[in-house]
């Protein structure tokens, strides 16, 4: 009789378990999710895997559900940039989008606040949101919220006391890694957490895609409501992005923000930079 009990509660220990994990626990590695997104044919927007179902309930946003179609007459891109450090090619990507006028975010790190003051500050000057990707690159899955607080508080501090910028309300993972945790964290602090419907591998400057491949790939790969994320330190990025941005608004595409992605309801759209 009382082995049975014993079982009893144990089988009823294991179901509130697994309820629970369904609910939010994912996953249950202490490295946390790595974000991806699968790529989807003919310009149709890609879903992110049954696994990632937490993270638009939890306050993250990695495409614009408002704008689907590839033959709608609005059709929108999202540019995103996380950069940590400058080695030139920052500075080229933001003289590319002045001269089109087009509107980015950037998801900086701690050091690019510190020791690159005067971009930071020509970001939010030319009108681009200067986001937080935490002050030192830092794997936040399994920290508690006083310690996210403290990174991307890190980063607020960096920004305002040496470039006199704030940070807008935006937090990129480092890596893409994230569980519901880290969500609610970052939420609670006020952020909104902004992954991406398309990235590639740019982020390596000894191995640097082509030109052709680059254009290629990110044409290809266009859809409507994407969340692009691309690395301005590359210099392939810095080499293809006017052409890219060009194409595009041939396509009959324009630039939005994540004021727009994130809004509650669809934004008039009246000209300027992001048309």
């Amino acid at each position: 009789m009382i082995k049975q009990h014993k079982c009893r509660r144990l089988l009823l220990a294991l179901m509130s378990l697994l309820a629970l994990a369904q609910f939010c626990t994912i996953p249950a590695f202490a490295a946390g999710l790595s974000w991806y997104c699968k790529r989807a044919a003919d310009h149709a927007q890609p879903r992110a895997d049954a696994c990632f179902d937490f993270v638009e309930a939890h306050g993250g946003y990695y495409i614009d559900h408002r704008h689907t179609s590839p033959t709608a007459a609005d059709k929108v891109v999202y540019l995103t940039f996380d950069a940590g450090y400058e080695n030139g090619h920052v500075a080229e990507v933001l003289d590319i989008l002045h001269e089109e006028s087009v509107p980015g975010a950037f998801f900086i790190l701690g050091h690019l606040a510190e020791e690159n003051t005067a971009l930071v500050r020509r970001m939010a000057d030319e009108g681009h949101l200067v986001c937080n990707h935490t002050f030192t690159h830092k794997n936040l899955v399994g920290a508690s919220p006083e310690a996210v607080a403290a990174e991307l508080g890190r980063l607020e501090t960096a920004c305002r006391d040496k470039a006199g910028v704030t940070v807008a309300p935006y937090f990129r993972p480092p890596e893409g890694r994230l569980d519901c945790a880290l969500l609610d964290a970052a939420g609670a602090l006020g952020y909104k957490t902004i992954l991406w419907s398309f990235a590639y591998a740019d982020w390596d400057n000894q191995k640097q895609p082509s030109i052709d491949y680059a254009r290629k790939k990110i044409l290809d790969n266009i859809h409507n409501g994407a969340v692009l994320l691309l690395h301005p330190t590359s210099a392939t990025n810095a080499a293809v992005l006017g052409d890219v941005i060009r194409e595009l608004k041939a396509q009959g595409y324009r630039f939005g923000t994540l004021d727009e992605l994130t809004a509650e309801a669809p934004l008039a759209h009246e000209g300027g930079a992001g048309s």
